[in-house]
């Protein structure tokens, strides 16, 4: 009886989590060698390193966004990962991009491969969206606040990346509002003296 208890509770708290760390489950009372247990029953997935999911669970083509996000909970997805996110890029990442504050952890040998870029202040924390992936609430930089970061980490990037980011976003938000949210992420990433010429000869 006390077996189907714990089985439950980690069945929950994989259903509730999405991606389940080691801390979630132990805060749920299940000890550790049930989940080592479904994991071989094949009712629970190990999908990185302290990291569970159901097995059954739909799997979204951004679940290591989703892991990159359980593993350091203060990153935010940002860069080449938030454009592929928001269909802005043709480039495919081979590591998760996230921006982390000047002295938060960064993971070491992480499940995910990651990219870390550091940030401080609004050009961290603003222009943030919560995106639901695989049932974990994912941080990701809104698709202005993307392209603008991209012109600030061009040497990182590329600037073709940065430009062909920019028409796309432009063709996608026709009128004035749009570039006004452009142009605010441009002055709080101080990128509006770079981003100019590219911006008034796209609207022209």
């Amino acid at each position: 009886m006390i077996a189907q208890t714990h089985r439950d509770r980690a069945l929950e708290v994989a259903r509730r989590q999405g991606i389940a760390r080691g801390r979630d489950f132990d805060a749920a009372g299940v000890p550790r060698v049930y989940l080592q247990r479904l994991r071989d029953e094949g009712v629970l997935q190990q999908v990185g390193r302290g990291l569970y999911k159901l097995a059954s669970a739909e799997v979204a083509s951004a679940t290591s966004l989703a892991e990159a996000a359980r593993i350091q909970p203060k990153g935010v997805i940002g860069l080449l990962s938030a454009l592929q996110f928001h269909n802005l890029t043709t480039q495919t990442p081979h590591a998760v991009w996230m921006l982390l504050g000047p002295k938060d952890w960064a993971p070491t040998n992480p499940s995910v491969s990651l990219k870390i870029v550091r940030a401080s202040g609004e050009a961290l924390r603003a222009g943030i969206e919560t995106h639901q992936i695989d049932g974990v609430p994912v941080p990701i930089t809104s698709p202005a606040k993307t392209v603008a970061d991209c012109f600030k980490h061009r040497n990182k990037i590329g600037l073709d990346v940065a430009i062909e980011a920019l028409r796309d976003l432009i063709k996608s938000r026709k009128g004035r509002a749009g570039l006004n949210e452009l142009w605010r992420y441009a002055e709080i990433d101080r990128v509006q003296t770079v981003m100019r010429p590219y911006i008034e000869a796209m609207v022209s």
